[in-house]
């Protein structure tokens, strides 16, 4: 699991105060990091929290933004009602909880849950304080001007005009307010001379500020966290520069400036306000110095929260238990099809492989153990497209074919791209430009016709990749490759019994006007289409140079198997084959077949997910949806994703999981020292929970990690959108991807891993990755056993404890709250 080194000090000023460094760096850490629209990718809101319970974050989100981490009470009471949740199911969760005035019994419980919860009101900021007493929204305006310059300096192309670069954000964020005279003409009088006449340093005027302030250094850890998470997502954005540079060996002080910015506001407004806020000011700052604690309404909810978990866990637990035809096994299977572990794949694979005997599908990570740089066709932009968590460890491209024959064709064919781009490109300029648009519009606008109808009429859409076949650059020694592939089909638990045909499908999705495209690409990918990942691995395993190698370590791949890089398209659920890579006329029949056999699946796919789309009404409206530029769903993404299945297919085929689960293909009795064990633990476990919970978060606290309503969003900066014509960035998911109009789409669960491996190697992999282990001993994710038989056999407690699953609540016992955290501490 990658780690992130701690930040530099700010500059020397806080050097001398390392004490306040340490709490500055702490309110980074806070904040988790957002992916920019083009390659956005699925993000766990709660990441600088994951060594706190959900009750102790509900206490410290509390504090600093006024949010609950749960759902509203009523919620949970529709479920209690409906039997949903069973008293077994309340009886373990107040069982299990680590909180000592946790509910004293289950109908105490239940008694707290038909209690309205106290609303929820953050600690005031002097921004606060001081539009109480002067009638001016002082964070409105705040929230204004920084968003308007954070827009600017964060500009990735879309700037007719960009802002100057060079600077940090201290310095050039000070370049412009000392010329801002909006707080001035609101009542903020000589505040541009104050910012002029200032520290010059972000970690001076932070010094400065705090002093300034009379804040302790203790009180400064929850509210320096709650001025940045006042910042939304710019201060996100501003924490992914720090994940990516440290990523890459360095640092980044743009969040820390931030913060200084933020502090010489308030430092400002309390200069002005002073007489009138002062009094109240000090209580806040005692009440920032005291320990983050849940109330006992926060532990209550925590319970119900678990209780939710559980009633979804008993649930899966049944359809594990659940007994099924035998299928039978035609010896060598016809066709082999590798997908994404994604939960849309779920629904896909059930379908494929009831159309037919002798049908196989794996689940493996997307990028398929490929971890790209990746040059597009006529792009010289470097693409990661592989886990946020990892460095690309290869580079390719797809300029040219890489054979001599057809060079000149594809060279030809990358000129006319790239000019193509470039034009485009001007005239996009063009008629935005500040003289240009205005004539533009009068004297082209009846050119735009016809796209105008067509788009109105759905007759357009996005196109499914067809690049010319990607390739290694530079090419990799045969021994290089061959090492390569062994590893991943041993990640994929193929290491032999290929089949004739073997489809390594990645996934991508189509839509038009979609700011949020790229979320419902790939997130192994690193927000992109899945098809490179697959086809430069087709291309691998045909390889007879790699095929012979491979043959010395044991795996054998037949001379008449072809492996297939393909595309699911999960709006449309339609799959596109590259079979053109490799052309091979003894296989065309069995191509055609294969087409057929997708063809087939899609249909059923299509029909099931018609039933929960909104205005769909059966299998033929689902496609029409991702070529339709009004459609705020063109699919439901990831919603109700709430497991995470690690075992052999046969464990999960034939059982309907209602696409909710990660499938992650793996077979413990071929894992030499657990070493896939391991790695799935740390990488794709990993990747899915940042996706469970960025929905969780999105459902349960729409204000601070929901994107808002797509109606309402433009993009700025072409790293993300705002509501309207500016303020706080927003993050996260849009309410229309978890919320039909009329109920939630997504049930907010924390995700259960199921994984079947021995209890020991488990234990083994948890010992070795404390931050790993800290997920599931405070309860953001959940881990089950499952035993020979295939069932649900034991439950991880924490602190490397299990408990028998079909134990009684009574023997869940936790242990006391202060030797939890002692054992925290010590690891």
């Amino acid at each position: 699991m990658t780690t992130q080194s701690s930040a530099r000090p700010i500059d020397a000023a806080s050097a001398r105060n390392p004490a306040l460094a340490a709490v500055a760096n702490a309110a980074v850490r806070a904040i988790p990091p957002v992916w920019p629209l083009a390659s956005s990718v699925a993000v766990n809101p709660f990441l600088g929290q994951s060594g706190e319970s959900l009750a102790q974050t509900a206490a410290r989100l509390g504090r600093v933004a006024g949010i609950a981490v749960t759902m509203p009470r009523p919620w949970y009471l529709e479920r209690i009602a409906s039997g949903a949740i069973t008293d077994d199911d309340l009886a373990g969760a107040l069982s299990a909880s680590p909180h000592a005035n946790r509910p004293a019994s289950p109908e105490a419980l239940k008694a707290a849950a038909a209690t309205a919860a106290p609303p929820l009101t953050a600690l005031p900021t002097v921004a606060e304080l001081a539009a109480d007493v002067s009638g001016t929204d002082w964070p409105g305006l705040i929230a204004e001007r920084f968003g308007g310059w954070a827009a600017g300096y964060f500009d990735m192309g879309q700037a007719l005009w960009a802002a100057p670069q060079g600077k940090s954000a201290y310095a050039a964020w000070r370049a412009v307010a000392t010329h801002d005279l909006t707080p001035e003409i609101l009542g903020l009088t000589g505040f541009a001379t104050r910012v002029a006449e200032g520290p010059e340093t972000a970690g001076q005027a932070l010094a400065a500020a705090v002093a300034r302030l009379g804040i302790s250094t203790v009180a400064c850890e929850t509210y320096f966290h709650q001025l940045l998470a006042g910042l939304g997502g710019w201060a996100q954005f501003a924490r992914y520069r720090l994940w990516q540079a440290e990523l890459a060996g360095g640092s980044d002080t743009t969040l820390s400036d931030f913060l200084a910015i933020r502090l010489v506001w308030e430092q400002a407004l309390l200069e002005r306000y002073e007489q009138q806020i002062a009094k109240r000011w000090r209580t806040v700052c005692a009440a920032h110095a005291e320990p983050v604690a849940p109330t006992a309404g926060q532990i209550v909810d925590a319970i119900l929260q678990d209780a939710a978990d559980r009633a979804a866990q008993r649930a899966l637990a049944q359809t594990f238990a659940q007994e099924r035809a035998a299928r039978p096994s035609p010896g060598r299977p016809i066709l082999q099809t590798a997908f994404c572990i994604d939960v849309r794949s779920e629904l896909f694979r059930r379908a494929l492989e009831s159309t037919g005997p002798g049908i196989e599908t794996i689940g493996f990570a997307g990028f398929f153990g490929l971890a790209l740089s990746h040059r597009r066709h006529a792009s010289d932009v470097d693409e990661a497209r592989c886990p946020v968590l990892l460095n690309p460890a290869a580079t390719s491209r797809t300029t040219d074919c890489g054979h001599h024959d057809h060079c000149h064709e594809h060279f030809s064919g990358d000129a006319k791209a790239r000019l193509s781009a470039r034009a485009k490109r001007a005239w996009g300029r063009f008629k935005l430009a500040a003289v240009s648009s205005f004539a533009f519009v009068e004297a082209m606008g009846p050119v735009y016709a016809g796209k105008l109808l067509r788009d109105s009429f759905s007759l357009g859409g996005a196109k499914v990749p067809h690049d010319p076949a990607p390739r290694l650059d530079p090419a990799l020694p045969v021994d290089q490759r061959a090492g390569m592939a062994a590893t991943i089909l041993r990640a994929m638990s193929l290491t032999d019994g290929f089949a004739r045909i073997v489809l390594l499908a990645g996934h991508g999705a189509t839509t038009v006007n979609n700011p949020h495209a790229s979320a419902l690409q790939c997130g192994a990918c690193g927000g992109y289409s899945g098809e490179v990942n697959a086809r430069l691995l087709a291309g691998l395993l045909n390889d007879p140079e790699v095929r012979i190698a491979l043959a010395g370590q044991d795996i054998v791949i037949p001379d008449d198997t072809l492996f297939v890089g393909a595309l699911h398209d999960t709006t449309t659920d339609a799959v596109t084959l590259y079979d053109a890579d490799h052309p091979s006329a003894a296989h065309a029949a069995d191509l055609q077949r294969v087409r057929g056999w997708l063809a087939a699946a899609g249909a059923i796919a299509r029909g099931e997910r018609a039933l929960r789309l909104p205005r769909a009404n059966g299998a033929d409206d689902v496609a029409g949806r991702s070529r339709d530029w009004a459609e705020v769903r063109p699919e439901w993404g990831l919603a109700g994703c709430g497991a995470f299945i690690a075992a052999p297919r046969g464990r999960t085929a034939g059982r309907d999981l209602q696409g909710r689960s990660f499938l992650h293909s793996y077979d413990w009795r071929q894992d030499e020292g657990f070493r896939v064990l391991e790695l799935i633990l740390t990488a794709p476990v990993v990747v899915a929970s940042w996706i469970s919970l960025q929905y969780y978060g999105s459902t349960v606290a729409p204000a601070m990690f929901g994107a808002g309503n797509k109606l309402l969003h433009n993009v700025t900066g072409g790293i993300g959108v705002v509501e309207g014509n500016g303020g706080p960035l927003r993050v996260g998911l849009p309410w229309q991807s978890v919320h039909d109009g009329e109920r939630y789409m997504h049930e907010p669960l924390r995700l259960s891993v199921v994984v079947e491996a021995p209890q020991t190697a488990i234990d083994g992999v948890l010992s070795r990755h404390p931050e790993l282990r800290a997920l599931f001993d405070n309860g953001w994710l959940h881990l089950f056993r499952l035993n020979e038989q295939g069932r649900m056999a034991s439950r991880y407690v924490r602190s490397l404890q299990w408990t028998d699953l079909d134990a009684s609540p009574a023997h869940e016992e936790p242990l006391p709250e202060p030797q939890e955290r002692l054992l925290r501490a010590a690891c």
